[in-house]
């Protein structure tokens, strides 16, 4: 027996430590050199010069040697058979107990319960060429042990790649065992679904995410392949059992990120179940063993039954599979639906919004945006106005992600009280506090659903969104999804969708209310009602006109009090509508303690006016006619409807206009970027005249591309390794202006 050719079908990159020694100590038992075993531990990639002659030295003999048969037993646990053993197929090798065909209505053949091919050899060739690349390490298993009553396969052989083992395969001459090893015909023999690297079998030894496993033991053969080819599934080899299932290995294709294969597992196996192929759950591990074609289970074969069937890679699947489930409604002819109109849903906002649709309400900061939405609240759940607009009566959800807790209800009660509201049907507002609990709105919208539904609200609020946006808000195909997902909302849930979002920066009266709301146009044209706030500049005089009639309105009060049903003949009305009468009038009448609190609240009166401030409220409205423009004072916490129509005639344009910087040359911005960049530089630099260009990242408050980007343009820098400096031709002096 030459233990050197068993070694040729044994890679020491396969066989663990322990047995590396074993072999060292048999082969010098049995009469050989240190050197066969240095040449044969070579190819092992954990393979350090010098080490086996210094094992060697340790080898000194014991009474129950290691020996040749140790090897023998080493390799054939690896896979190794010794030559002319035969192989354990029988030669009547379509004498199996399949009859008939497996069904299958559809345009594929049907398949033939028993192997075609009297050629075992030859189906594990197609087999291994049809899932692997010639220079991918493939693990098989041919070897069992017992436990409990079971057969049950071992760890197996992993060291030889697709290539190798078809070049073995092809010059056997039909002893399949001579390459792969003799299989226990009780249990079959398997192979590992995904290429592996050549070190072990487990799932960080997976080179390529390329296959998973689909099986399902709950149906019959024949339900199991109709299913498989219905769904059409990327099927790169349909493996007959032997048992009671069909091995489908299906194209994942995520190379090597296994967070790609894990979310396209989940994908496959849910689609599957959804259609009635129930999965075993295990089949996800990329490791997993699978049967392999050729080999004897018992009384019946493991065969190939099709190759290349369904789609050609995941991504056409899924294409297919989603173009068939998208659960899209029908095309439907106006000739069936001219005599029998659906009827349009009730105005939840009179002449603003529809109940289940979408309203969105833009403004900058310190609009009262959140005041707005309150009184909005407050208007549905009671059934009451809303800047003028009559509310339909409904249970409403106030999501708020953006005031603590206790200031959100405390803020509710300041609006019920500012409106002058009676909270009888407060029942019907509800509160969700989810501050510093917010999540991405694709995640949100489940749990809102569920809340919806269960509690039939008849519209939701949320304040603001810019707490769940998901993705690039300028994006538009991003923002496309994200509005998508308050479609999905109105529809499940059956109500309306309201929310507020922030304006872009800079100057706002020179644009079109829809072009105000930051970021992409998607959100000012999603919803089925915009309802944008701009500031109004307010002057000097009006606002002192403003202050006059609060304080004759606290005066009013004062003299009221003390005059009685003298008031009318002592106050004209005129007196009533001057400041200086009026004021007059109190002191006339009033007692100085009196005259004293009468002023505080006339102090009061001229700090709100001070701090009022002036909005218009314009729509762009899908379901109704656009309505005039409505004028408000935010007197905190509420807006009052400007009745006397001092606001009516402001132009907003005319503070933008006037404050409006005068338009740069390009020249005036390329010097511009080149100081900042000369100031970020001196400011960063080190005593070596170097700076990280990070450092100027958070200097200019830019990405790293634009530093780089104006470094260039500049000409005086030279940059690399996330460094900068000065080119040795320039100075700082020199650099502060144009290169």
């Amino acid at each position: 027996m030459n233990l050197l050719e068993i070694l040729g079908q044994l890679p020491a990159s396969e066989c663990t430590y322990e047995e590396w020694v074993q072999v060292g100590m048999a082969l010098k038992h049995e009469g050989y050199t240190v050197s066969d075993w240095n040449t044969w531990s070579m190819a092992d990639s954990r393979y350090k010069a010098g080490n086996c002659a210094k094992k060697w030295e340790s080898f000194k003999g014991n009474a129950e040697p290691v020996t040749a048969g140790t090897i023998v037993q080493i390799a054939k646990d690896h896979g190794w058979t010794p030559p002319h053993s035969g192989n354990s197929y029988s030669d009547d090798y379509t004498q199996i107990d399949y009859e008939g065909i497996i069904s299958y209505e559809g345009e594929a053949e049907p398949v033939k319960k028993r192997p075609v091919s009297r050629d075992p050899v030859s189906e594990i060739i197609k087999y291994l060429r049809a899932r692997f690349e010639p220079d991918d390490y493939i693990g098989y298993v041919t070897s069992v042990y017992e436990t409990d009553g079971k057969l049950a396969p071992t760890r197996g052989s992993w060291g030889r790649t697709a290539g190798q083992i078809i070049d073995l395969l092809e010059k056997c001459k039909g002893d399949i065992g001579s390459v792969l090893g003799d299989a226990d015909p009780r249990a079959g023999a398997w192979i590992r679904v995904n290429p592996l690297d050549g070190k072990g079998i487990k799932d960080e030894n997976v080179t390529d995410y390329r296959y998973v496993l689909v099986e399902s033991d709950s149906l019959t053969i024949e339900q199991q392949n109709v299913l498989m080819r219905e769904l059409a599934l990327p099927i790169v080899t349909l493996t007959h059992t032997g048992g009671k299932s069909l091995h489908a290995i299906c194209h994942i294709d995520a190379g090597n990120n296994r967070e790609l294969y894990r979310q396209r597992v989940a994908y496959m196996f849910d689609v599957c179940e959804k259609n009635g192929l129930k999965i075993d759950k295990n089949c996800k591990n990329p490791s997993r063993l699978t049967r392999l074609p050729g080999f004897q289970r018992g009384e019946n074969w493991q065969y190939l039954v099709d190759t290349n069937i369904g789609k050609a890679s995941f991504e056409e699947w899924k294409d297919y599979i989603e173009e068939i489930t998208d659960d899209l409604p029908d095309e439907i002819s106006y000739d069936e639906m001219k005599d029998h109109l659906p009827p349009l849903r009730p105005a939840l906002i009179d002449g603003v919004l529809r109940c289940g649709h979408k309203m969105l309400l833009a403004g900058p900061s310190k609009a009262g945006k959140s005041f707005s939405l309150i009184s909005l609240a407050i208007a549905i759940a009671e059934g009451g106005e809303w800047l003028g607009f009559r509310c339909r009566q409904g249970k409403v959800l106030y999501i708020n992600l953006e005031l603590d807790e206790a200031s959100c209800w405390n803020r509710i009660a300041e609006v019920y009280k500012a409106n002058g509201v009676e909270a009888k049907n407060a029942k019907n507002l509800t509160v969700w506090n989810l501050r510093g609990r917010s999540m991405p709105m694709d995640k949100l919208a489940p749990s809102m659903i569920r809340r919806a539904k269960k509690a039939g609200y008849t519209a939701i609020i949320l304040d603001p969104i810019y707490k769940v946006i998901t993705g690039d808000e300028n994006s538009a195909e991003q923002m496309s999804h994200f509005c998508n997902v308050f479609d999905r909302i109105c529809r499940d849930a059956n109500c309306a969708m309201i929310y507020c979002h922030h304006h872009s920066k800079g100057m706002q009266g020179g644009k079109k209310s829809m072009d105000r709301a930051s970021g992409s146009g998607v959100f000012a044209r999603d919803p089925d009602a915009l309802l944008d706030m701009i500031e109004l500049p307010v002057s000097e005089q009006l606002r002192k006109t403003r202050e006059d009639k609060a304080v004759c309105a606290v005066c009013k009060e004062w003299l009221q009090r003390f005059l009685g049903d003298r008031y009318g003949d002592t106050v004209s009305l005129d007196d009533e509508q001057s400041r200086s009468r009026m004021m007059e009038h109190c002191r006339n009448y009033l007692k100085s303690n009196s005259m004293t609190l009468m002023q505080k609240e006339i102090q009061r009166a001229s700090a709100m006016v001070s701090s009022q401030t002036a909005w218009r409220i314009e729509g762009t409205l899908r379901e109704f006619p656009r309505f005039q423009s409505v004028n408000v004072w935010f007197e905190w916490p509420r807006h009052i409807i400007d009745q006397t129509g001092a606001l009516k005639d402001v132009n907003p344009d005319a503070t933008w206009q006037q404050n409006f910087p005068k338009r740069k040359t390009n020249e005036e911005r390329k010097q511009e970027r080149k100081d900042g960049i000369m100031t970020a530089f001196s400011s960063a630099a080190d005593q070596n005249g170097e700076a990280d260009i990070k450092d100027i990242m958070t200097y200019l408050g830019v990405s790293e591309n634009t530093v780089r980007s104006r470094l260039k343009e500049h000409g005086g820098f030279w940059f690399g390794d996330g460094k900068c400096g000065l080119k040795a031709s320039s100075k700082i002096g020199d650099l502060s202006s144009d290169v």
